[in-house]
């Protein structure tokens, strides 16, 4: 804080009035004449941002602002001989605002504090052995990266080793995981174990620490519900003020019979104390200071609307694969004529789903110098991908085909199952397992906690859905669903005003995401995934979406105690002035006073931990199930 005020201007104007202000307290103790132009300097440094934020924004938005009023009530002080009274009245003012730039500037601050995570440059392994140093926004997909021991990981790749990796920037993680070879490790990640390469697979604006920094920014731009409120009725409220005022003083000194300078001077207090500043400051440093703590801990809101709306879900729809499960598929059997196998293979080189890439990484060897390359791949929405008269996806869009009731027999073994088959026939299968985060079934256990439905939507089989859902235990499930019956029961759910969040991270989840309240998106997902979604889990780890849910709620919850008490504190205030028993220094130092007990009440969620660890649910079993 001492730091920021010496760095930023408006706090060294702070400063200086502070300065100003004391010796003006110390020279009127002394009766002595400098005392009244030491609190005129006090009050030009103090009340200098104020008025230039007064004259600004009433001339721009022809509306004026709570700075006016200060301003107003400071200059009637002075015409009154009330120099001491205006500084203070000033001196309070003005440190509340500078705390409150302070609280957004803790919150902007996390987009620095990202970007300072990435390495600038990247040593690039060349074909013939030669390692060059290269701007790390010069980096092209395909080219190999060495990464010492104990440096930061400059771009997102592909591992060529077994190594050790503190993930801790990006998921708030402490503890290193263990990256085998072929395994994704992102930029801004520090190598904790030996030397390796990696083989570049994202430019440096697509990476997800890039991703990251451009959703903390977009965030702070899009102001939560009760913050656009309090914006819209601020410029009313204060033109009510400055209405009520002048016909106040007029009442006191007519109707009341009070000496005009008795009235005038309870007016001075009526505009001081009928100031909303603790309200304006209710909402916005509290939702920025929640937005940063979960930027912090791997959660990504794209706006205060979505944390703020995220504790009001009452519904909860979940999809599969790369969500509940780790989404590492592994092919277990399979059975495929020759010809037709390396066409699939060939196919699902064209794809970044999951289970695409488990059929390339286990036929990796296999010679594809006889595939027509010159054939186009087409994506069958929902279902699969076709090449020619081969066709590879899901069960569910065989079930016309020939020789299909032949291969319902592998349907019952739980396993992921895709066909292949050529000219209108199944010609083969390929089974593959999953695994379940045993998060999942940590996070769904605590949501139902809170009384929210938990349901299950995947374009999996019947028997895999069935076992996800009872072994993570989910309220109901569907299975083999299409992209467009997911958005049939988010719209549904709908109709009977639940607020709906959907969780998902493939291609074909983005329709749901959009649609729903509040959609969630794995940060590990596509980038179409996470264009639809509200909030971004870097971590495909559910423990951290139960995390933001208590977060939002921690922020809800502390909006309106900001809220009741700075109304509160207004009228009581006002009826004190009314009888007479307020004097401006008292009114001052409560009024101005709330405003900073509200920042700082805000500022609370830039340390918050969440969910206390007994808080959630464990069954260390689920790290053997096989779906």
């Amino acid at each position: 804080m001492i730091s920021y005020l010496i760095k930023s201007r408006q706090g060294q104007f702070l400063a200086i009035g502070i300065l100003f202000a004391a010796a003006g307290f110390i020279f009127g103790t002394m009766n002595s004449e400098y005392s009244r132009w030491l609190f005129y300097a006090a009050i030009f440094f103090l009340g200098f941002y104020a008025s230039k934020n007064a004259i600004v924004e009433t001339v721009r938005y022809k509306s004026p602002n709570v700075d006016l009023l200060m301003i107003l009530a400071a200059l009637g002080a002075v015409i009154f001989d009330f120099e001491s009274e205006g500084a203070a009245l000033l001196l309070i003012f003005a440190a509340a605002e500078v705390l409150e730039d302070y609280a957004n500037n803790k919150s902007t601050s996390a987009i620095s504090e990202l970007m300072a995570q990435v390495p600038e440059t990247a040593q690039v392994l060349k074909e013939n052995g030669e390692v060059v140093t290269v701007p790390t926004e010069d980096l092209n997909v395909g080219e190999r990266v060495v990464v010492s021991k104990g440096e930061q990981i400059p771009i997102d790749g592909i591992i060529d080793r077994k190594s050790i990796v503190n993930e801790s920037a990006l998921t708030g993680e402490s503890v290193p995981v263990v990256k085998e070879a072929e395994d994704e490790v992102f930029a801004g990640t520090i190598n904790e174990g030996d030397v390796f390469y990696i083989d570049v697979t994202k430019s440096s604006d697509e990476t997800v620490f890039s991703n990251i920094i451009r959703m903390v920014e977009e965030a702070q731009s899009r102001p939560s519900r009760i913050s656009k409120f309090i914006d819209r009725i601020e410029s009313k409220y204060v033109i009510s003020v400055l209405v009520i005022v002048p016909i106040f003083i007029v009442v006191m000194y007519a109707l009341m019979d009070l000496p005009f300078e008795e009235a005038f001077y309870r007016g001075m207090v009526f505009l001081t104390v009928a100031s909303p500043c603790a309200l304006v400051a209710s909402a916005t440093p509290a939702t920025l200071s929640a937005i940063s703590n979960g930027a912090k801990n791997g959660i990504l809101f794209k706006g205060g609307a979505a944390m703020e709306a995220l504790s009001t879900m009452d519904i909860l729809y979940t999809d599969k694969t790369g969500t509940l499960t780790y989404g590492e598929f592994k092919v277990d059997e399979y059975s495929a004529p020759d010809d037709v196998l390396k066409e699939v293979i060939y196919m699902e080189q064209q794809s970044s789903h999951p289970i695409a890439r488990a059929i390339v990484t286990a036929f990796k060897e296999t010679d594809l110098s006889s595939v027509d390359h010159n054939e186009p791949v087409s994506e069958i929405a929902g279902s699969g991908i076709k090449k020619g008269t081969v066709r590879v996806g899901k069960p569910s869009a065989f079930s016309t085909f020939k020789n299909y009731d032949r291969f319902k027999q592998y349907f019952q073994k739980g396993n992921t199952i895709i066909l292949a088959a050529k000219e209108e026939e199944v010609v083969g299968y390929f089974s593959l397992s999953d695994q379940i985060r045993r998060q999942s079934a940590d996070a769904v256990a605590n949501f139902q906690k809170e009384g929210i439905k938990v349901t299950l939507l995947t374009g999996d089989n019947e028997e895999v859905t069935e076992t996800v859902a009872e072994v993570v235990g989910v309220d109901d499930y569907k299975a083999s669903m299409l992209p467009e019956d997911k958005i049939a029961y988010v719209r549904e759910s709908q109709d009977k005003e639940e607020v709906v969040g959907m969780i998902g991270d493939g291609i074909n989840d983005a329709p749901a995401l959009a649609n729903a309240d509040i959609g969630i998106a794995m940060g590990s997902g596509s980038s179409v995934a996470m264009e639809s979604s509200d909030v971004v889990v870097v971590k495909n780890d559910l423990s951290k979406l139960f995390y933001s849910y208590k977060l939002s709620k921690k922020l809800n919850k502390i909006i309106l105690q900001n809220v009741i008490f700075s109304i509160s504190v207004i009228v009581t205030l006002i009826v004190l002035n009314l009888f007479g028993v307020l004097g401006l220094p008292l009114a001052v130092l409560f009024h101005e006073g709330s405003t900073i007990l509200v920042i700082l009440n805000g500022l609370r969620l830039l340390g918050s931990k969440g969910p206390k660890q007994e808080e959630r649910v464990s069954d260390p079993s689920l790290k053997s199930v096989k779906v």
